[in-house]
């Protein structure tokens, strides 16, 4: 039982840097981007690809890179790959606006899925890469789920208060001020295009890290992990628990991550027990778009 605790501890962790990177883009911003999960799985595979590495390596010639680097110079390349992923969709992306931004950010998402589904020699394709190293910080590897709790929660606490205090910066308050009135910002001096493509990179390297950790702790990635339906989950955290401030995302976390838990012990038949999570997540979400648009703790309604 501790070890489940200790699990679900982790999981929050992961989704909630997810969770307040996905609030910057959305809360703030006001824009909706359907492509979190392609930079969390670039920040997976590129942390994957810069550890599995080295003579002894399970995957010597297989993979088209690989290295064999400590688990902080790792994590660092996971935050630059995400990033540098976004920044690269952003020049395309940012070009449009609702609904053709979206659209582009799924195409975005669906061209890293098939990427890594199909690129054999870049992760193994549909067979995944197994036995991914686990965490080792100066000395400490981290082999115990107690462990991963500390690490995460050292990471949330490097990050998290750095996205807070954008939050509520000049950098944060120019975001707001663009999606209240992208025009009237504008006419201010505000570049919405090189806000917006900022706090995209900000996201897309967070994401990134998030996946850095996801992989380490997993030791298995494929690339089944990082496809739409799980951009579509990472949406629903701030639709659910609210955007635009602190309290919501941790709350849409929370909940989300709790859900399935808690129906694992409702005594539901395996046979239907998957599909009821997912009809129950839409339930949740139409109910609330319909009665409480901000999400339950939101300061922001998407539009």
């Amino acid at each position: 039982m501790e070890n489940y605790l200790l699990h679900i501890l982790v999981m929050i962790g992961i989704y909630s840097i997810l969770a307040y990177s996905m609030n910057l883009l959305t809360g703030f911003g006001g824009l909706l981007a359907f492509c979190l999960a392609g930079f969390y799985g670039i920040g997976a595979y590129a942390h994957t690809l810069l550890r599995v590495g080295g003579p002894e390596s399970a995957f010597a010639g297989e993979l088209l890179f690989s290295a064999a680097l400590p688990f902080p110079l790792a994590l660092v390349g996971a935050a630059l790959a995400g990033g540098l992923a976004a920044f690269l969709m952003g020049l395309v992306a940012l070009r449009f606006r609702r609904d053709f931004f979206i659209f582009t950010t799924l195409g975005f998402q669906m061209i890293v899925f098939v990427i890594l589904y199909n690129w054999t020699e870049l992760g193994r394709g549909a067979f995944g890469i197994y036995g991914i190293p686990r965490p080792d910080v100066f000395g400490w590897e981290v082999r115990q789920l107690w462990g991963y709790v500390v690490l995460v929660g050292i990471v949330n606490a490097l990050i998290l208060p750095i996205l807070f205090v954008l939050y509520r910066s000049p950098f944060g308050l120019s975001l707001k001020a663009l999606r209240d009135n992208e025009r009237s910002a504008e006419s201010l001096g505000i570049s919405a295009f090189q806000q917006y493509l900022s706090a995209l990179v900000i996201a897309g390297a967070c994401s990134g890290i998030a996946g850095g950790l996801f992989a380490s702790y997993v030791t298995y990635i494929d690339p089944t992990s990082f496809g739409l339906k799980e951009s579509i989950f990472i949406v629903s955290l701030l639709l659910l628990g609210g955007s635009g401030n602190i309290r919501g995302p941790i709350l849409g976390v929370i909940v989300m991550i709790l859900l399935p838990e808690i129906l694992r012990f409702a005594g539901l038949p395996d046979s239907i027990a998957p599909n009821m999570r997912e009809i129950l997540y839409g339930l949740i979400l139409i109910l609330l778009m319909y009665w409480r648009p901000k999400g339950l703790l939101g300061d922001f309604a998407l539009r």
